[in-house]
C-alpha cells in the first residue's frame, strides 16, 4: 500500500502577523496510522522541502501520543524536512491521497492547480482521496471530467463554521471550509464541535477536525483494503 500525503506550504494566516501551516496532530495521527498498517508513506507539498507547521499546534496542550511519537522519530522528521514538489508527483505510483489540515489549506491548496490535478486523477482513476479539519478546502475547486465539482452530491465534511468562530478567525480566513463545500453542491454531514466525525462517500473520505484525523485514515486505510481485496 502506497500513501501520498499533501501538505500545506502556506505560511501566513491571512493579514495578520501570524504564522500557520499545518496542524501537527493532522499529519501525525493518520502518518502513523499508514506507517502501522504497513504503508509506504511518500510526502509532497506544492513546494516541497520543509513544510510551515502552525504554532499553534505545537504548544503542551495540543501533543498527543502521534506528536510525541513523531518528536522522537527521527526518519519521519527527514522525511518530513525533505517533502517532494507535488509538481513532481506521479499519481500512477500511489493507491490513495490524503491531505492533513491546518489553516495553510485555504490559501494554497484550495487552488493549486497540481494538487487539483493530482485529485481528480486519482479519482478517476479509482483511489481514495481523504481530507481532514481544513484540508477539504482542497476538494472545492476541483472538477471532474464532466464538468462538474467533485464534491457535488457526495456525503462531505470539514472544519465547521462554529468550529472556526470558537478559535476566533471567521473574518481571518479567505473563506469558510462548511459554507464553500455546500456552495460547491456538497452534502455537509457534522458532528459536535470538536467531536470525532467521518464521511466516507465512494472514494471520498473527509473528517471534521482534529479529533477526526486518526479515524479518517483508518477509514481510508479499509478502502485500499478492499479495492485490494
Amino acid at each position: 500500500m502506497k500513501i501520498l500525503m499533501v501538505l500545506t506550504s502556506h505560511d501566513k494566516l491571512g493579514d495578520t502577523a501570524e504564522k500557520t501551516g499545518f496542524w501537527l496532530e493532522e499529519f501525525a495521527a493518520p502518518y502513523y496510522a499508514f506507517i502501522d498498517a504497513g504503508a509506504d508513506v511518500t510526502l509532497a507539498s506544492p513546494k516541497g522541502g520543509q513544510p510551515p507547521l502552525d504554532p499553534t499546534s505545537n504548544q503542551e496542550e495540543n501533543h498527543t501520543a502521534s506528536t510525541r511519537r513523531l518528536r522522537d522519530d527521527e526518519v519521519a522528521q527527514r522525511e518530513l524536512a525533505s517533502t517532494r514538489e507535488l509538481s513532481e508527483v506521479d499519481p500512477d505510483d500511489f493507491d490513495a491521497v490524503f491531505y492533513p489540515g491546518g489553516h495553510g489549506p485555504l490559501w494554497d491548496l484550495s487552488r493549486d492547480p497540481d494538487s487539483s490535478d493530482l485529485i481528480r486523477t486519482m479519482l478517476e482513476s479509482g483511489k481514495p482521496v481523504g481530507a481532514v479539519c481544513h484540508a477539504p478546502a482542497a476538494l472545492t475547486e476541483v472538477k471532474g471530467s464532466d464538468g462538474g465539482y467533485i464534491v457535488s452530491g457526495k456525503r462531505v465534511t470539514g472544519f465547521t463554521n462554529s468550529e472556526e468562530q470558537a478559535v476566533g478567525l471567521t473574518d481571518v480566513v479567505p473563506f469558510l471550509v462548511e459554507s464553500r463545500l455546500t456552495q460547491r453542491g456538497g452534502l455537509f454531514r457534522r458532528g459536535e464541535d470538536w467531536a470525532s466525525h467521518v464521511e466516507v462517500d465512494g472514494l471520498l473520505v473527509t473528517g471534521q477536525n482534529p479529533a477526526s484525523s486518526a479515524p479518517a485514515a483508518e477509514a481510508m486505510i479499509e478502502l485500499v483494503a478492499r479495492k485490494g481485496a
